[in-house]
C-alpha cells in the first residue's frame, strides 16, 4: 500500500539512484549454489472488484450503480483453469477483506462509513474496516459474503491454485470495528486508555485532548456525491496517529489520514523504544486474525508495509504460525534494500518485493533512460539481495505501480520483453504477473481519486477495458482480443510456462556471462547475458534492452563448459519461439540475432 499521486508519501525518497559501470563492476564472474528448494512461486495477483467487472461506462468517480463491480463468484472455474493454463501456481486476491467504503451497506447491518475519511467511492482495500470479514462490494449475497469468500479458496485449490491474501499489519479505517469477530475476541482499541498518548498495552496512539481534523481540500466522491455525513468532519476525540506515522490531530490531505496507526509497543516518541516483553496485546490480535483466514484454507499472506512494523513482532508471529500451518508462506511488501536480510533471517519472512533493485533498474532500461545500463542488474544480485535472492519476489507490475502499457511507464507493452524474461528468469525466487498486464492494459483514464496516472485505481469502482476483452462476459477466452494483444499474452505463456517447466529456470544455478563477453563485437550494457543450469538442463538467456537489434557472438568461457561438460557442435533452442541456433564448436560460441526489446531462453 503506497497509495498514488500526492498521496504517495515518502516511497520515492528509497528509490535506487542511477549506478555507474564503474560502482557495480565486479571483478570476476559470480557463481550461485544450486538451491534444493522449489522457490519459484508464479504469482498472479487480481483485485476481484476489478477482475470480473464487465461494466464499459467508466464514469469519473461514478458509483457502484454505474460502474459496476467484480464479484468473488465472477472467479469462476473457467477463469482460474486459464490462469493456471497460464503457468502460475498462486492468485493473490487482493482487497478481500472488508474496508471503509463509501457505499452504504447499512440496510445489511453494516455501519455506514463518514465519506470523509474514506478515499475514493469506494475506498482502499488498504483501509481496513473489520479484519475477520469479506468486503461486501465483492459478493452476490452480502449475508453469504464470507461462504463466496471460502468458495473461491475451495474453487482455487480445485484448479490447482493456491491462494494468497493481504495482511494490512501497520494500520486500520478510522471507522474499524468488527460486527462479526469471533466469541472472545476483543476488537482494536477496545481496552485502550485514550489518556496515554503511548502505552504498550494501547492498540493505538493517541493526541490525548485534541480531536481529529479532516484535512481541508478533500472532496469526497466529487462534486456529484452527496451524503448527509460529508460535511468535512469526523468525530474521533481524541486523535489517532495516522497509518504513515503522523502524530498530528490535523494531518494533511497528503498523509494516509484515513488510516489510524496500529501499536506494536513502540513508543515513537521516546527515540522508537520498543516495549516487547510482556508481549502486547495487539501481536495476539495480529496472530488470531492471521489464524482464523489460514484456518479457511489460506496458503498465504501478502503482508502490507512491513518495515513499518517492528521486526520483532513478525520473528515471533510467523514461526507461530507455521507451527500450525506449516505450508504458509510470507510475501512482505519492502523497500529499505539494507534491511532485507533482517527480515528474512530475523523476521523470517519467504519472500520481500524486489523493487527498490530488480524493478527499478528494470524500470530504466524499458524507459530507455539516460544511463540505464545492465550492470544495475548484476548490483542486485551481486549486492543488494546477495545470499537471500531466492527470497526476492520480482514483478514489472502490481497494484501500486504504473502499468507498462501507460505513457507514464512505457507507451507499449511489448517493450517489457526483456525485462519480463529477467524478472522470470534471474534467479530462483518468486515471479508475479498484475492481472491486465498479459493484454497490455494501459490504465487510461480519470478514475476518481485516483485520477490519470498510469495505474488501475484501487480506490474507485471502474473497469479494466483491455482486460475486459479477455473476460469476454465471463467466458474468459480472450475472443475481442486483438491479434497483437493475443500475441502478447502468448509470450507471457510461453515465457510463464517455460519456467514453470523448467529446472534449470526454477531450481538451477546462476552463472552471469557479461565479463565474458564484454569485448565481443555488438556487445554494449544495454544487453544482460546469463546461463541457469543444473545437472539435467541448461539454459542461456540472452535479452537486448536497445530499441534496435542486435547481433553478437555469445560465448561461455571454459570453466563453465567444463562445469557442465559441453564441446563440440551443440543446438540452442529457444524456449519462447522454438527458433534453433547452431554452432560447430561451443567453445567458439553460438551467433545469434536479437530483435529490438526481445530477449531468448535458449536451451543447449
Amino acid at each position: 500500500m503506497k497509495g498514488n499521486k500526492i498521496f504517495t508519501c515518502f516511497i520515492a525518497a528509497t528509490m535506487l539512484p542511477v549506478i555507474t559501470l564503474a560502482q557495480v563492476k565486479p571483478h570476476h564472474t559470480k557463481k550461485r549454489m544450486e538451491q534444493t528448494t522449489n522457490h519459484k512461486l508464479i504469482i498472479y495477483q487480481l483485485l476481484p472488484r476489478l477482475f470480473g467487472n464487465t461494466n464499459t461506462l467508466n464514469k469519473t468517480n461514478g458509483s457502484i450503480e454505474e460502474n459496476g463491480v467484480g464479484k468473488l463468484n465472477d472467479i469462476n472455474d473457467k477463469a482460474l483453469q486459464e490462469i493456471k493454463k497460464m503457468g502460475f501456481t498462486y492468485v493473490w486476491y487482493t482487497g478481500v477483506i472488508e474496508h471503509a467504503t463509501m457505499t452504504d451497506y447499512s440496510q445489511y447491518g453494516i455501519k455506514a462509513d463518514d465519506p470523509d475519511i474514506v478515499k475514493g467511492r469506494a475506498g482502499s482495500p488498504y483501509a481496513i474496516k473489520d479484519y475477520y470479514d469479506i468486503d461486501p462490494d465483492l459478493a452476490v449475497d452480502v449475508k453469504n459474503r464470507i461462504g463466496e469468500y471460502e468458495a473461491l479458496i475451495k474453487r482455487s485449490h480445485n484448479n490447482g491454485l493456491k491462494v494468497l491474501m493481504d495482511l494490512v499489519p501497520n494500520h486500520v479505517a478510522r471507522t474499524y470495528g468488527s460486527d462479526v469477530k469471533p466469541a472472545g475476541v476483543r476488537d482494536f482499541g477496545e481496552d485502550d486508555d485514550k489518556s496515554k498518548a503511548f502505552s504498550p498495552t494501547n492498540d493505538f496512539y493517541y493526541m490525548p485532548g485534541q480531536p481529529f481534523v479532516v484535512p481541508s481540500g478533500y472532496n469526497p466522491g466529487g462534486d456529484e456525491f452527496k451524503s448527509l455525513m460529508k460535511d468535512g468532519h469526523f468525530d474521533e476525540n481524541p486523535a489517532k496517529a495516522t497509518g504513515n506515522d503522523v502524530f498530528s490531530a490535523a494531518p494533511s490531505i497528503n498523509d494516509w489520514f484515513e488510516t489510524m496507526k496500529l501499536n506494536y509497543g513502540v513508543d515513537y516518541m521516546d527515540h522508537r523504544r520498543g516495549h516487547f516483553d510482556p508481549i502486547p496485546p495487539l501481536w495476539n490480535k495480529v496472530y488470531d486474525i492471521l489464524h482464523y483466514w489460514s484456518e479457511k484454507g489460506v496458503d498465504g499472506f501478502r503482508c502490507d508495509m512491513v518495515e513499518m512494523v517492528p521486526i520483532e513482532f513478525w520473528g515471533w508471529v510467523i514461526p507461530k504460525l507455521k507451527a500450525g500451518h506449516p505450508g504458509i508462506i510470507f510475501v512482505g511488501e519492502a523497500y529499505d534494500k539494507g534491511k532485507y536480510s533482517d527480515y528474512i533471517n530475523k523476521g523470517k519472512f519467504d519472500y520481500l518485493y524486489d523493487k527498490v533493485g530488480l524493478y527499478d533498474a528494470i524500470k530504466r532500461l524499458t524507459r530507455d533512460e539516460h544511463n540505464s545500463s545492465t550492470w544495475e542488474i548484476n548490483a542486485v544480485w551481486n549486492h543488494d539481495s546477495k545470499g537471500i535472492d531466492e527470497h526476492m519476489l520480482r514483478f514489472m507490475e502490481n497494484h501500486d505501480e504504473q502499468r507498462i502499457a501507460s505513457n507514464d511507464f512505457a507507451g507499449n507493452p511489448w517493450l517489457a520483453v526483456p525485462g519480463m524474461i529477467v524478472t522470470a528468469t534471474l534467479n530462483t525466487g518468486p515471479v508475479m504477473v498484475y492481472f491486465g498486464q498479459e493484454v497490455g492494459e494501459p490504465a487510461i483514464g480519470n478514475e476518481g481519486f485516483s485520477g490519470n496516472d498510469g495505474r488501475t485505481s484501487i480506490f474507485d469502482y471502474w473497469g479494466v477495458p483491455q482486460h475486459q476483452k479477455w473476460v469476454n462476459n465471463h467466458k474468459y477466452d480472450g475472443a475481442k482480443l486483438s491479434a497483437d494483444q493475443q500475441k502478447l499474452r502468448g509470450f507471457y505463456h510461453n515465457l510463464l510456462t517455460a519456467v514453470h517447466n523448467s529446472e534449470a529456470l526454477k531450481s538451477g544455478a546462476f552463472y552471469e556471462l557479461m565479463i565474458a563477453n564484454e569485448h565481443q563485437p555488438g556487445f554494449d550494457t544495454r544487453l544482460y547475458i546469463y546461463a541457469r543450469y543444473t545437472n539435467n538442463q541448461r539454459i542461456l538467456v540472452i535479452t537486448n534492452f536497445n530499441r534496435s537489434e542486435r547481433k553478437l557472438t555469445v560465448k561461455l568461457p571454459e570453466d563453465l563448459l567444463t562445469k557442465l561438460n559441453q564441446s563440440g557442435h551443440k543446438q540452442f533452442t529457444d524456449l519462447l519461439s522454438g527458433d534453433k541456433f547452431n554452432t560447430d564448436d561451443i567453445r567458439s560460441g553460438v551467433e545469434v540475432s536479437l530483435p529490438a526489446m526481445g530477449g531468448l531462453l535458449l536451451e543447449f
